[in-house]
């Protein structure tokens, strides 16, 4: 669990709760926000839900609890294949540099049609020390000896990202409240409120055996 977050992302967060997608949407993915100095994300799994605050196991092992906002909506990931990647497809790629140049991907989300260009740019990401998400367009993908490499564009910038064979993919997918039990795992992006505790307006929740790899 990391601090980050800025005032474009609350700008963001806001924009995608008033854009007129489909429900299951809405719960917008930190993977489409830059990483800023307020917000905290919670990657974990799901110990309990009472009412509206979720009591999550982070990665780390400790336990904290999350309220979630009024209207908060949540969303599932659904598997997904590197061979759905197609030019023009919007995408979040988590990467880290690699030894001999260029980035290499750790996981990739393949957004639904309908929030295409939301958090476009390269943002610092704590997936893992030094890696970075970039949420753009794809110009290209090749397929090559050990995976793919994928060209993809955002505010007239390119940046070719290696996919490795085995590389988590995936899209999004409806979901509820109902669907945060104890053992799910989940991604959530949140922000604390004046008295310090933890508040997110979304959370991602893993289904049918796929967990959110960002």
């Amino acid at each position: 669990m990391k601090k980050s977050m800025s005032r474009f992302t609350a700008r963001l967060l806001l924009a995608a709760s008033t854009m007129a997608l489909p429900a299951a949407y809405l719960a917008l993915p930190a993977t489409a926000q830059a990483q800023t100095a307020e917000q905290t994300h919670v990657r974990g799994s799901v110990v309990s839900l009472n009412g509206k605050v979720v009591k999550v196991k982070t990665r780390e092992g400790k336990t904290v609890d999350v309220t979630l906002a009024d209207g908060a909506r949540v969303a599932s990931v659904a598997r997904a294949s590197i061979t759905d990647i197609k030019s023009g497809d919007f995408v979040g790629i988590a990467s880290l540099p690699k030894e001999d140049g260029g980035d290499g991907a750790l996981e990739v989300l393949i957004f639904p049609p309908a929030m295409k260009g939301l958090g476009e740019g390269s943002y610092g990401w704590d997936l893992k020390p030094n890696s970075s998400m970039t949420n753009a367009t794809v110009a290209n993908a090749v397929k090559g000896v050990d995976g793919h490499t994928v060209t993809v564009t955002y505010h007239g910038k390119e940046k070719k990202i290696a996919i490795p064979d085995g590389t988590p993919v995936v899209t999004l997918g409806p979901a509820t409240t109902k669907d945060l039990v104890p053992g799910a795992v989940v991604f959530i992006p949140a922000m604390k409120d004046a008295k310090g505790a933890l508040v997110a307006p979304q959370v991602v929740v893993g289904a049918n055996g796929v967990v959110p790899p960002m």
